[in-house]
Formats: structure tokens, C-alpha cells, sequence
């Protein structure tokens, strides 16, 4: 393999590792808040214990996503080079943003929420997990505002072989950002309600602190709910805006290869993807509706698309790699789907206040923790892998972005180093997460803060 290809494993392995925490910590931090919150309000000490035990997960991964995003940003200097020099101009603005205003916002804060209890009034200390919380939000908001950048290049102009901004307002009003920013902040309140869902279920189950429990599981079952279809809806918006800034990512999603009216989806291909299968489950105009919203829209094929990119672009293959795109395309909408019927479910059972009594659920809901995982993962696997072979769409394409005198050794070594390194922390973050998910909801004493399990016993 050459340096370039295993440069590409490195940023796609780092990638989906932080982003295995990052959606926890936005998610668990508006699910905490909100629990304080009824604390606050109804002066309920079940609410509180909550907090404190949700608190302690919520910690954990902030800790976790931190030091795994690091990682990412110094491999723009270590592999990418020449894709930094190229995209600096832009980028510096959004990217400072987030590390002076977002991060320090919510690292100040976290540490006045952990600390202050029993110190801080309680209306001041809730208020510092909100503030936290909007932290986590304006991070993902500055960060996806670069990545949107990439997807779709706005307010900027090419001088002397690097993109120089001209138009802040425009790149933080990219249509792509907005889309990206609402399906991406949704995805990590589903992640975060998921997993309270998941590790209310396991609790009830045991047979400890039922009412409180269910209180947590009825909560998540209604905010998983809400989350997925506005997730959903924020998906379709995405769908339209990539159809008419990335047609060719569109039409690899489903292995078009020529244009169509009225076109398909398939649910299911077993054989070749390039039109040649064995066997297929598909859904008549589907396609058509998910691209434009027109039961007989146009949808442009891939061998259209590559002989306009070519005209447009010169030489080369604009085809991203189909079978990647084709199946995490598909396991993320079908996530997604298993997402809202087990959030439908538990809604249905806590209208009928029976979440806490039926066994299928329970073991569905333990289970289902692990859906939005692979939904958040499959989902950026088709966003960065649908865009190939571009780094900046239309800009910058990937075989030019990599640094230069960067050995295939040097990333070898790096990159097996990586590996080492992030098991390691994968290991100790799912030991404490367990230990965390696992202990008793014990009533927390005037001044207590919520400990690191492991840390602090």
C-alpha cells in the first residue's frame, strides 16, 4: 500500500473512533440538562440521583472525545500537508472559533458544574451544564462548518494554488452546514437516547430502582423518538442538497449507472452492483422522491455524471468505491428505521405505563444501544467515502492533498501506533463506562459531584 492509502486508513480509522464518543457527549449533555432541569423545577430527588448517575457517563466520554480529537488535527500536518496549505485560509477562522470560544466554553463550565454543586446556587449550577451543553453544540457547529466547506467550497477564491477566503458569513450560511449541523446534533441526542434507554432497561431488568428507571426510560423512549425523525427529516434535506452539489455521491448510493425518471431504490442487492445482480428488492420512484421530492424526477447515473465531471475536470475516475457507498448508505437509513420503531415501542409502552413490564422490550432496548453507533459510523463512512476522489469537492482532489515527504514507512509506523493506542483507550472507556452504567443509583449527599467511576470511589 502506498502512503496515500494508508494515510486514508489513518484519518478513516481516527475518525470513526472519536466520533464512537463525540455524539455521547453532545447527546448526554442536553439529556443531563434536561434532567436537572425536572430536578430543578419539581424539587424531585429522583431526578437529581439521575443526574448524577447519567452525570458520570457524560464525564467520561468528554474526557475520552477530547484527548481522541486531538489526534485528528494533528494529522493534517502529519499526512496531509499539502491539503492544509491549500485549505488554511479557510479553515483557520471556524477551527479557532471552535478551540477559543466552543471548547473553552464547555471546559469551564464542565468544571464549574462538577465542582460547584452544594457551592453554586442551584439555579446557577444548572445553569453551568446548559452552558456546557451549548458548548458541545457550538464545537459541532464550528467543526462541521469546515467539513461542510469541503463538501461544498462557498465565499472563497484560488490564489497561488490555495483557497483564500472571502466571505466568512457565507461559509457559516453553506446550506450543507445547516443540513449537516441539525442531522448530525440529532444523531448524537438519538445516540445519547439510546444509550440511556439501553442501560435504563438493563437496571430495571436487575430489579433495582424501578421507579426511577422507568422514569429514565420513559424519558429516552420520548427524546430517542423525537430525535430520529427529525434526524430523518434532516437526512431527506441532505438527500435534495446532494443530488444537486454532489450527483455523482447520489447516484453511487444506489448504483445508478444511468440516468432515470421515476428511479427505484433497492432495499436489497445480492451479486454485482454494476446492474447485473442476482437477486433484488426494490421500491418503485423512491429514488426519484428521496432526491426532489417528484414521484417521476430526474436522477442523473454515474456514467452521465463521470463524462460531465470529466469535461468539467479532466482525466481520471470520479467514481467512488459503489460497494462502500451502496451498503453504508443502507445501514445507516436501516438503523435509523430499527431506531424508530424500538423509540415507537417504548413510547407506546409508557403511554400505557407498562415499559418496565414487558421482557421483549427490555432486551430490545439493551440491544438497540448499538444502533446508533453504527448509523453515526456508516453515515460518515458514505459522506467522506461518496465524496472520493475529491478532498474539496471540485478543488482539491485526494491524490494531491497528501503530504509530500511523508515515507509509506512513516504512516506504517504511525498508523499501527494509533491502532495500539486507541485500543487501549477503547478498552479502559468501555470498562468505565460499564462499571459506571452498572452501579447503583444511590441518593448523592449535599456537595457531592458526580465522580469518574475508577477515579473516584
Amino acid at each position: 500500500m502506498s502512503a496515500l492509502d494508508l494515510a486514508r486508513w489513518q484519518f478513516g480509522l481516527t475518525t470513526v473512533f472519536h466520533f464512537f464518543f463525540v455524539p455521547v457527549t453532545i447527546g448526554l449533555a442536553v439529556v443531563v440538562a434536561s434532567m436537572q432541569t425536572l430536578a430543578y423545577r419539581r424539587k424531585d430527588e429522583t431526578w437529581d440521583r439521575l443526574t448524577t448517575f447519567f452525570g458520570r457517563l457524560f464525564l467520561i466520554n468528554l474526557a475520552v472525545g477530547v484527548v481522541t480529537g486531538i489526534v485528528l488535527e494533528f494529522q493534517f500536518g502529519m499526512n496531509w500537508s499539502s491539503y492544509s496549505v491549500f485549505v488554511g485560509n479557510i479553515f483557520g477562522a471556524p477551527l479557532a472559533i471552535e478551540g477559543l470560544l466552543a471548547f473553552f466554553l464547555e471546559s469551564t463550565f464542565v468544571g464549574l458544574w462538577v465542582f460547584g454543586k452544594g457551592k453554586l446556587s442551584p439555579r446557577l449550577h444548572l445553569a453551568t451544564i446548559w452552558i456546557t451543553s451549548a458548548g458541545t453544540v457550538l464545537s459541532a457547529f464550528f467543526i462541521l462548518a469546515a467539513n461542510s466547506w469541503m463538501q461544498h467550497p462557498v465565499g472563497y477564491k484560488v490564489e497561488h494554488g490555495k483557497a483564500v477566503l472571502t466571505d466568512f458569513w457565507a461559509v457559516l450560511g453553506n446550506s450543507t452546514l445547516w443540513a449537516s449541523f441539525v442531522h448530525t446534533v440529532t444523531a448524537a441526542f438519538v445516540t445519547a437516547g439510546a444509550l440511556v434507554l439501553g442501560i435504563a432497561a438493563w437496571q430495571i431488568r436487575k430489579g433495582r430502582e424501578r421507579d426511577a428507571f422507568g422514569r429514565a426510560a420513559r424519558f429516552a423512549a420520548v427524546f430517542t423518538l423525537v430525535s430520529v425523525l427529525v434526524t430523518s427529516v434532516a437526512g431527506d434535506l441532505q438527500a435534495r442538497l446532494m443530488e444537486t452539489q454532489q450527483p455523482m455521491k447520489m447516484a453511487a448510493a444506489e448504483a445508478l449507472y444511468t440516468t432515470k425518471n421515476g428511479a427505484s431504490f433497492s432495499i436489497l442487492t445480492i451479486g454485482d452492483l454494476s446492474g447485473k445482480p442476482v437477486f433484488q428488492i426494490r421500491l418503485p420512484h423512491v429514488l426519484s422522491l428521496v432526491a426532489d421530492l417528484s414521484w417521476n424526477g430526474s436522477v442523473q447515473g454515474i456514467d452521465q455524471i463521470q463524462a460531465s465531471e470529466t469535461a468539467a475536470y479532466g482525466h481520471g475516475s470520479y467514481v467512488p468505491v459503489l460497494w462502500v457507498t451502496y451498503w453504508s448508505f443502507r445501514v445507516m437509513v436501516g438503523m435509523g428505521i430499527l431506531l424508530v420503531l424500538l423509540s415507537a415501542w417504548g413510547v407506546l409502552l409508557a403511554r400505557r405505563k407498562r415499559i418496565g413490564d414487558s421482557p421483549w422490550f427490555l432486551r430490545a432496548a439493551m440491544a438497540g444501544m448499538a444502533l446508533p453507533f453504527l448509523a453515526n459510523a456508516s453515515g460518515w463512512i458514505f459522506t467522506e467515502m461518496g465524496r472520493q476522489p475529491w478532498l474539496v469537492y471540485g478543488l482539491l482532489r485526494t491524490l494531491h492533498g497528501v503530504s509530500p515527504t511523508v515515507s509509506t514507512a512513516d504512516v506504517a509506523t504511525t498508523l499501527a501506533g494509533f491502532v495500539g493506542l486507541y485500543t487501549a483507550i477503547g478498552v479502559v472507556d468501555a470498562v468505565l463506562m460499564v462499571r459506571a452504567a452498572r452501579r447503583d443509583l444511590v441518593a448523592p449527599e449535599h456537595g457531592e459531584t458526580p465522580a469518574v467511576p475508577g477515579l473516584v470511589y
